[in-house]
């Protein structure tokens, strides 16, 4: 590539998310929504296993891909081609993804290890000339890349624990190799030091990714209570669901957000907090968001009546999930844990007695109550306290 597609930087100047971002990550609407589906079709121990694989080949996906445009320009054409084309596998992959262990396992690995591979050589020949360190890098994470795309193949031809075994090892590859600095013999291993992101703007695609999971929990709630009854309890479970939609978000984004992006952007060394804090520890967030979607239209669909053991198991994964996720990635970026939502997963753990006992609707309710407390807590706290890391 004779003419430079690096993104031009200037000093004091953050990287602004373009349109054709945007645009790329609709797909990621529909496998979100894809996902949450999946996980109610499945709700079993295997079927669970099988969800938190296919949410995590999602993400993986995603990050990897925001990361290269942190680096290429979007606005330049050859860039975007090759985002729309990852638009093409990425509706293949999402569309697979409620059958991926049925008959459309070929369809989903397939799209994967396109998406995977041939944006990685997309970047060596866009970064050939023009950044050596980065194109030795995409050197590194082309050749773990192939390796994780044969497993993804191979568990396509495979059945049942064999293909989750198969699949579980290639994202072992593709989330483990960043770990190792992409180390491959002959090339050398990476430092983060290479990883020269632009932290600004990493961390703002991580939250417009929040954004499209929590948008997803909001049409979930939406087209499910559109073909209910209107009685008091679908109403009451409506306005549960929602309110929870809104306290995920305050505990994101009135706080951890904005601050994980001022931490990383005065990083020294942004690409080893990038790959923490926002490539490994956001993963738990979408989960949770995910999983707390599917809590909310189980119970939209049955408000009353006995709460079993998987509908509880799901009440209390979501909320607790997202917590956890935000608990360790605020831990990252401040100099002291988040206390309350450390209370707020205590108070998650002393719901578990009771969760037998009390309709869906009540315990869902309760459910709820933790985070917009955890919402109120911090919120509070930082205001008496605004130089506090966190709180």
């Amino acid at each position: 590539m004779r003419t430079s597609l690096l993104r031009t930087r200037r000093r004091d100047e953050r990287s602004r998310v373009t349109f054709v971002e945007l645009f790329f990550d609709l797909v990621f609407v529909f496998a979100v929504t894809q996902l949450s589906h999946s996980l109610l079709e499945h709700l079993t121990p295997m079927g669970l296993l099988q969800t938190t694989l296919l949410i995590t080949a999602v993400w993986c996906a995603w990050i990897y891909t925001s990361w290269v445009t942190n680096w290429v320009d979007p606005d330049s054409a050859p860039v975007r081609l090759m985002l729309f084309a990852l638009m093409l596998a990425g509706l293949v992959l999402s569309t697979s993804i409620p059958k991926a262990f049925e008959t459309k396992g070929l369809a989903f690995a397939g799209a994967f290890a396109f998406m995977q591979v041939g944006r990685s050589v997309f970047m060596l020949w866009a970064l050939k000339g023009h950044s050596p360190a980065n194109y030795r890098n995409f050197q590194r994470i082309t050749c773990w890349l192939a390796l994780a795309g044969v497993f993804w193949i191979a568990g396509a031809f495979a059945d049942g624990g064999m293909r989750l075994g198969l699949w579980a090892a290639a994202l072992l590859l593709e989330y483990g190799s960043p770990w190792i600095g992409f180390w491959t013999p002959g090339l050398g291993r990476s430092t983060t030091a290479d990883w020269d992101v632009e932290g600004a703007h990493l961390a703002e695609r991580c939250g417009l990714f929040i954004i499209i999971a929590l948008g997803e929990s909001i049409l979930v709630t939406g087209a499910k209570f559109a073909d209910l009854p209107w009685t008091s309890a679908t109403i009451a479970a409506f306005v549960v669901a929602f309110i929870g939609s809104v306290a995920m978000w305050w505990i994101y984004f009135n706080i951890g957000a904005e601050r994980g992006s001022r931490r990383i952007s005065a990083s020294d060394d942004p690409g080893r907090l990038g790959r923490l804090a926002y490539t490994y520890i956001h993963l738990p967030l979408v989960a949770g968001i995910i999983v707390a979607a599917g809590g909310d239209e189980l119970v939209l669909a049955h408000p009353t009546g006995d709460t079993d053991a998987k509908t509880a198991a799901v009440l209390l994964g979501g909320p607790a999930l997202y917590l956890l996720g935000n608990l360790v990635f605020k831990r990252t970026i401040a100099d002291s844990p988040a206390l309350s939502h450390m209370v707020g997963l205590g108070l998650l753990a002393l719901l578990v007695p009771v969760s037998t006992v009390v309709q869906p609707l009540t315990f869902g309710a309760a459910t709820t109550l933790v985070l917009v407390l955890v919402a109120i807590w911090e919120t509070l706290s930082l205001r008496s306290n605004p130089k506090s890391g966190a709180v």
